[in-house]
Order: structure tokens, then C-alpha cells, then sequence
């Protein structure tokens, strides 16, 4: 699929007031997205699990305009309270969007969104909330075109760009909108393992939007655990945007893209094997690889905090002494995110509460898992 696909031609504004609702949830990368062209398109393929429990719950109300105007008109409603810091980024991502939503003028729109996880808790919500936002969009174009069909083609209805509103088309173009607000939330739509990039191996990867992964999983896999320490719950001094920019000039930057591309390489062979060991070399790796390009970026900057290496180097020693299959990942912060197989779970929660909480501001952490992605409300 092309960007064409994606614009929608005529359709008729016959749907004047309503709500639309979906839940999405956050993902963690394993192999990870760092370094961007274009617009929002990935310099490397990446793959991540989509989490169970850390998800933004988004309600799309809109009606429409009395007075046609050429301006977005919006509100945000962040747990129930008007919130002006989320405008300026949704103005961003209606821009980048409105070529394939091109109703977005048209209404008037109120925005009302929560998190299941505590707000600047330290994980990143763009993710999760951009993907439900995008979401309610293709929800709502949907609804307008199946409103406009006349009544024997209602139900052969189609898509405001001609091709039919199936599953797969409604949750690509979920995707791909998602995309141009966060790179990451083009992989929140789906679970519970998502694949964005193009990748030789992986028929139906796409740079434009994320797709489940398509090859075999083994069972040590399934209902993997993931608990996230909340090392630092404050502002990051350097935002992942800018992050991403430094990588255009940055001097291992190819080298970095080819490493990520290989390493989803041998993780295909992974996660058919259910070989534990070898996942934990990989994942552990793309984590220190990531944090390392922003160490020997122009400007230079350090995400990680003294707590994290702590955390990191207990788990090391939990591992060597107790032969667990522990590892842990990181994002682009200070927070750790430790995965385990399920089978470990009694065991590593034990752990994590009497050896690791002490490197968690305010003791806080969260217990997920992976999940099944979005969900309509």
C-alpha cells in the first residue's frame, strides 16, 4: 500500500453530532526505532509487545460546524479538566493528517482522554494516546462514508477512498494516522507482538504502518511479563523528537540501522526457537545500543539515572546466580521495563519487591503483560 490509499475522495457530511470511543494500549520495543526521515518513517524496521494494562482511553466527541471555517476547532479534556499542553502536538498531527481525514475542519471536536497508568508516571503516553485518537478518526470516517451509501450499497459500504472498509484497511489506516503523531504508536493498534518497518524477511512490512507479526511465536513467549520501575518520574531534559533528529548526522548511525535490522533477523529465529537465552542477548543489547547513540550524539545526553544502572546491575546478578531468564529493556528514559517468561513470575515479583523498588522513586512500579491491543468502547 501506498499514501494514496489512504486519501479518501468525495463523500457527503451527513453525520452531525456524536461520540466515538476506544481504548489503546502502550508498547515497549525490542528491537528499537531510533533515527527517522520524512515524514515520521522509520530509518529501521523495529518490533515490540504491546502491554495489557498501561492504556489511553480516548472519547471523540464531534459535531458539526453551524458556520463552515477553515480553522481546527477543538478541545482537550485530560481525567475530566480542560488541558491546554496537549493542543499544540494534536494541532500538529491534524495537520499531518487532514489529507486523509479531510473532515477535520468540518466539526467541532472535543477530545476527552485518561490513562490507566499515573499521569507523568515516567512512561511514555504518546504511544498509546495518539493510536486511540487515530483510532476514533478512522472510526468516524467510516461511519460518515457508510452514512452517505445509499441504501442498497449499505451493506457493500466502502471507505471514503474506494476500497473497502475491512478489518485489515480499518486498522492499517489506524495505524499509518497514528504514525504521524508518535512513530512508536504505529505500533499500539495491535498485539500482542507488532512489527513497523520494512524487513526482507517479514512479507507485509511497511514503513507507513505497523502489522502483527506474521511468523511463528513459540509458547515461551505468550503472556510474556513485563513489570516497569519508575526511576524517574520527571520531564526528559532531551525530548525523543530531538533525539531522533540527532541521528541524521550522527557518525554510527548506519551502522546502528543495519545492527537493528539484523538483530530482527535473529530474533525471527528466536521466536520460533523459544531460544530465552539468546533473547535476552538481543533485547539487553538494542536497549544499551539505543541509549548509546544518545551518549555519542551532537549534542550528547544522558537518559539513564545512577538508579538505572543499579537496577540493571542486580538483575545481572540475579540471573548469573539463580540461572533465571530475567532481562531487562529500556526506552528512551530512565525507567526500566523487566521482562520474564510467565512461568517465572512468583519468583521475579519476589525479587523485584525486595531488591528493586528501592531504586524506584516513590517505590512506584507497574505489573503488565502482553496484550491483545486496541479496543473499541
Amino acid at each position: 500500500m501506498t499514501e494514496a490509499d489512504f486519501i479518501p475522495k468525495n463523500y457527503t457530511n451527513n453525520s452531525e453530532k456524536g461520540s466515538i470511543t476506544w481504548q489503546s494500549p502502550s508498547n515497549i520495543a525490542l528491537v528499537k526505532y531510533w533515527g527517522k526521515y520524512g515524514e515520521q518513517l522509520p530509518a529501521n524496521t523495529s518490533v515490540s509487545f504491546t502491554l495489557s494494562n498501561c492504556k489511553t482511553i480516548t472519547e471523540l466527541k464531534y459535531e458539526l460546524k453551524k458556520t463552515p471555517s477553515n480553522t481546527f476547532d477543538f478541545e482537550v479534556y485530560f481525567e475530566g479538566k480542560k488541558s491546554e499542553n496537549f493542543k499544540p502536538k494534536i494541532k500538529t498531527f491534524f495537520n499531518r493528517v487532514e489529507k486523509y481525514v479531510p473532515f477535520l475542519k468540518d466539526y467541532q471536536f472535543e477530545i476527552h482522554t485518561e490513562n490507566t497508568f499515573p499521569h507523568s508516571s515516567g512512561i511514555a503516553s504518546s504511544a498509546s494516546g495518539m493510536s486511540a485518537l487515530a483510532l476514533c478518526l478512522v472510526d468516524l470516517e467510516k461511519s460518515l462514508r457508510l452514512r452517505s451509501e445509499s441504501q442498497e450499497n449499505y451493506n457493500n459500504a466502502r471507505s471514503l477512498s474506494g476500497v473497502e472498509m475491512s478489518e485489515s484497511y480499518f486498522t492499517n489506516k489506524a495505524s499509518f494516522l497514528a504514525r504521524l503523531g508518535s512513530g512508536s504508536a504505529s505500533r499500539s493498534i495491535e498485539g500482542d507482538m507488532v512489527v513497523w518497518g520494512e524487513h526482507s524477511e517479514i512479507k507485509g512490512s511497511s514503513n507507513l504502518f505497523g502489522i502483527k507479526y506474521p511468523l511463528p511465536v513459540h509458547e515461551n513467549f505468550k503472556k510474556y511479563q513485563d513489570t516497569i520501575l519508575l526511576v524517574d518520574k520527571g520531564e526528559k531534559q532531551v525530548s525523543s523528537s530531538v533525539g531522533h533528529n540527532l541521528m541524521h548526522n550522527h557518525p554510527f548511525s548506519e551502522e546502528r540501522f543495519q545492527q537493528a535490522n539484523e538483530n530482527l533477523s535473529k530474533l525471527i529465529t528466536i521466536f520460533e526457537s523459544g531460544n530465552l537465552s539468546e533473547f535476552i542477548k538481543i533485547v539487553e543489547s538494542e536497549a544499551l545500543s539505543l541509549h548509546a547513540m544518545m551518549m555519542t550524539s551532537m549534542p550528547y545526553f544522558i537518559l539513564m539515572k545512577p538508579n538505572t544502572l543499579e537496577i540493571i546491575n542486580k538483575i545481572w546478578s540475579y540471573r548469573n546466580e539463580t540461572n533465571s531468564y530475567i532481562c531487562f529493556t529500556l526506552d528512551a528514559g530512565a525507567n526500566v521495563h523487566v521482562l520474564y517468561p510467565e512461568s517465572e513470575k512468583k519468583e521475579i515479583l519476589e525479587f523485584i519487591k525486595n531488591e528493586l523498588v528501592a531504586f524506584c522513586q516513590n517505590g512506584q512500579y507497574i505489573c503488565d503483560q502482553i496484550g491483545f491491543g486496541s479496543k473499541k468502547h
